[in-house]
């Protein structure tokens, strides 16, 4: 289903206008879950900004105009003054490397504006079963293969994101890197494979 710029339904994918960027986005119905379960865990779990940048492949510069200027905010904790660190979510990490893409692919900040919103209204779980398609001029939000299909049928998706690879792709380069528990701010310490041989080498001397 997609919004058209005068709120009606049409055929298709949903479309992330910008125009609809002030009303409430579209919602779906829950999509069926499959492949590898949601880590609910994930959202006890903060990462600090350097983490988050080097899990999103960004730059803190771009990190920190980002939360300055509202477009991916911590949401696990906000900068208070000179003496906090911000701490960001898994979720926070997944549509941080979204942005990244997007930018990456010349599609404008207004219309990553209204995607990061409409991302931020979905459940977790709905993420991981998710594609974002674009033009150019508009993201589109795919949840099934037909839709991903009509779209590059009629000429209008150019490239897509698949969001599931790149929930994997965070996942797996978070699991090597630190995190900090929100309830008692233990540090947990990530399993890099290059750390773990190098104390086996020094085991071995």
């Amino acid at each position: 289903m997609a919004i058209t710029g005068d709120g009606t339904a049409a055929g298709g994918a949903l479309s992330l206008h910008t125009g609809a960027a002030n009303r409430a986005p579209m919602n779906r119905a829950p999509a069926q879950a499959t492949g590898k379960p949601v880590d609910r865990g994930a959202e006890t779990i903060g990462y600090r900004g350097p983490t988050a940048c080097a899990a999103a492949g960004i730059t803190y510069r771009q990190l920190d105009y980002w939360a300055r200027t509202g477009l991916v905010e911590p949401s696990v904790r906000p900068a208070y003054g000179s003496g906090t660190q911000r701490l960001y979510s898994f979720r926070d990490v997944v549509v941080l490397k979204i942005v990244k893409r997007l930018l990456d692919t010349g599609v404008s900040l207004q219309n990553i504006r209204t995607a990061v919103q409409h991302l931020a209204s979905r459940e977790l779980s709905d993420l991981a079963q998710m594609t974002l398609m674009s033009d150019g001029a508009t993201v589109y939000e795919c949840t099934s293969p037909d839709e991903v299909v009509d779209l590059l049928q009629g000429g209008q998706g150019v490239f897509g994101i698949a969001v599931g690879v790149v929930w994997r792709d965070v996942e797996a380069g978070l699991s090597q890197l630190h995190g900090e528990r929100v309830d008692t701010g233990e540090t947990l310490v990530g399993h890099n494979p290059h750390d773990e041989l190098a104390r086996r080498r020094n085991r071995a001397v």
